[in-house]
Parts: C-alpha cells; sequence; structure tokens
C-alpha cells in the first residue's frame, strides 16, 4: 500500500530538484475508485483510502498519470494467474466424467533402490489417439522421476489443452494443486527459513507448462488395477532396467 501524507502547496525539494505537485489521487481500492483533484475534505481522496483495508493509492502531477496507473492496475488484476487457475485437485477417480474434448494422461515414475536407475512413463490419450512416452536415467529418484514424467508427457501437447492427469504420486499432486510449488518458487526454491525446496530444476520446468495448459490433477493409489497407471508402472520398470542410461546432470551434479 503506497500512504500518501497531506500535500503542502509547495512541495519540497530532492537534492536540489523540485519535486511534481501532486494534482490527482488515483484511487484503485477504496470506498469510492476513482480520480480525485484534492486529498482532504469530503470530496478528497483521504476519506475513500483512510481505514479501508489494503487500500491502494497513488498521487500524480497529471490525470493522465492517475488514469494510466487504474488501467495498469485492472489489467494486472484482470490476467490468469496460472498458479491459481491453470492446475487444480480433483477427487473423482471415475474416467467416465472425463469430457471428451479434454486430454487424458496417466504418470508414473521412480528408481531402483531410491536413488539409483530410475525411469517415467506416461500414456496419452487424445482424441481418440493413443501414445506412451517414456525414459530413464542412471541415477536419479523416485520423486524426480514422478515429476519427469508430468514434464514430458505436457511437452508433448503441441497446443494448449485442457488435460485431466492421473499420478499416484501424492508428492507431485499435492505440491502442485495446493499451491506448495508455486509458493517455494515464490520465496527463491525455499520451503522455510534454511530449508531449500528439493528438485526444483524440474519443479520450474512443470509450473512453466502448467501456465500453458489447463490441468486436473486426480491422484489414484498405485497398483490397484488401473490401465494406465499399470502401464506406465510397466515402462518405468522397462527404462529402469536399460544399461546406458544417460546420466540425471542437475541431480548427480547435486545442484537439487
Amino acid at each position: 500500500m503506497v500512504f500518501l501524507a497531506a500535500q503542502p502547496a509547495v512541495q519540497p525539494k530532492n537534492n536540489g530538484k523540485t519535486v511534481s505537485k501532486k494534482n490527482y489521487y488515483a484511487v484503485y481500492r477504496g470506498r469510492k475508485p476513482g480520480i480525485y483533484t484534492r486529498w482532504f475534505g469530503e470530496e478528497g481522496a483521504y476519506c475513500q483510502v483512510n481505514g479501508y483495508p489494503k487500500a491502494v493509492f497513488k498521487g500524480f502531477a497529471t490525470r493522465k498519470e492517475a488514469e494510466d496507473f487504474l488501467k495498469k492496475k485492472a489489467s494486472a488484476e484482470a490476467a490468469p494467474k496460472p498458479e491459481q487457475q491453470q492446475a487444480f485437485l480433483s477427487n473423482d477417480p471415475d474416467p467416465e466424467s472425463i469430457p471428451g474434448n479434454k486430454v487424458v494422461i496417466h504418470t508414473d515414475g521412480g528408481a531402483l533402490n531410491n536413488p539409483g536407475p530410475g525411469g517415467y512413463g506416461a500414456v496419452i490419450e487424445d482424441g481418440g489417439h493413443r501414445r506412451e512416452l517414456s525414459g530413464g536415467y542412471r541415477h536419479t529418484t523416485n520423486n524426480r522421476m514422478e515429476i519427469m514424467a508430468c514434464i514430458r508427457a505436457l511437452e508433448a501437447l503441441e497446443k494448449p489443452s485442457d488435460v485431466v492427469l492421473y499420478s499416484d504420486s501424492k508428492y507431485v499432486v499435492d505440491a502442485v494443486a495446493k499451491g506448495w510449488a508455486q509458493r517455494w518458487r515464490k520465496n527463491g526454491w525455499m520451503r522455510s527459513p534454511g530449508k531449500k525446496a528439493i528438485n526444483a530444476d524440474l519443479w520450474e520446468r512443470l509450473l512453466e507448462l502448467l501456465s500453458r495448459h489447463r490441468v486436473e490433477f486426480r491422484w489414484i493409489r498405485g497398483h490397484s488395477g488401473n490401465p494406465g497407471n499399470e502401464r506406465c508402472d510397466a515402462l518405468v520398470r522397462m527404462e529402469s532396467a536399460k544399461s546406458n542410461l544417460p546420466p540425471d546432470e542437475n541431480y548427480e551434479s547435486g545442484e537439487v
């Protein structure tokens, strides 16, 4: 919040330069938003913002500056906020509840001995077309592969899409849908003071993708007979067992 004191008739000088007089007061959030030509009095801006919770206002030398301030604030508030609007959690496990125009994705990931050789798998069903994606790394973790499965699947979509994504990883589903990962990023990839968020490199990639696609996360229990999840699990085991897997460079370097 910007606090404005009473404006004197002549503005003080700052380092030898006269400060522009505030002739207009733009109130974006207050009792009566608008542009005011005085600070005090019944028709002044002060009455609109004094004691108003989280008031937003500012003084300007010209009316155009005040108008531009209000327009900028309105545009910023109207813009979509991906971390709030693009990813959410659903507790509906029924595939029959998914509209036909949505892309359905199953993902899974894991690492032998955790950490160890690992893999990820994804099954994508889009408009009657089905495809599978998989890959692996020579030394990684369960959680990194769970995130990577989501990344690879969403990267494979050629245009912004409405997606229902099934995962058996509470770590992934809760971190995204409950806003934890967004909060870690806002805090400079810190979970709490003195404690780093793990796998920040992958979370950054996933959050960027979630700003492009609208994703409904559905958690399912692993090894419970869900065909998509079972197929992804088979892809993970197949990739983890391969020889000459590439390095998970960020993990092996200790940067994450």
